[in-house]
C-alpha cells in the first residue's frame, strides 16, 4: 500500500473559517503533500500560501490528524494521513491557485454545512472546540 502525508491549515479570522472549493467541486481546507525535508507546519504554511496567497500564523497547541484510504488514478490503494493546524491570516488578499474555483468565509455552523466530507467536518468540530477554549479569539 502506498503511504501519503499531507498537511494543511484551518484558517480562522473574525469568527469565520475559510473554505476552498476545489476544481472537482468539493469544499475543504487548504492542504497538500509534504515535500522532502519539510516539517508538517512548513508544509501547511507553504500549501496555504500556494493555494490562497495568504501568509498565515499557526496558532500553537492544535495539531490533529485524519487518515483514510482511496484508490489513485492507477487503481493502487493509498493510505493518506493529513495533519491539520489552525492559523490566522497575516495578509488578507486571497488569490486562488489553479486547483480551486471559489472560496468563502463562513461561520462555524455554515462551514459545517458547506464542507463536503465528514472527516473535514470532524476536523472543523475539533478546531472550533479548540478555538472556543482559547482565552483570546
Amino acid at each position: 500500500m502506498i503511504q501519503e502525508t499531507s498537511a494543511g491549515i484551518i484558517i480562522y479570522y473574525k469568527e469565520k473559517y475559510l473554505l476552498l472549493q476545489y476544481r472537482k467541486g468539493h469544499w475543504d481546507f487548504a492542504k497538500g503533500h509534504v515535500e522532502s525535508l519539510e516539517t508538517l507546519q512548513q508544509t501547511a504554511v507553504r500549501e496555504t500560501k500556494e493555494e490562497t496567497n495568504l501568509d498565515v500564523e499557526i496558532i500553537p497547541g492544535f495539531r490533529e490528524e485524519i487518515s483514510y484510504k482511496f484508490r489513485n488514478r492507477d487503481k493502487h490503494l493509498v493510505k493518506k494521513t493529513v495533519y491539520m493546524f489552525i492559523g490566522k491570516p497575516i495578509t488578507h488578499k486571497i488569490n486562488l491557485s489553479h486547483e480551486h474555483k471559489n472560496h468563502v468565509w463562513l461561520s462555524y455552523d455554515e462551514a459545517m454545512l458547506k464542507l463536503t466530507y465528514k472527516n473535514a467536518q470532524k476536523m472543523l468540530e475539533r478546531a472550533n472546540r479548540f478555538i472556543l477554549s482559547l482565552p483570546y479569539r
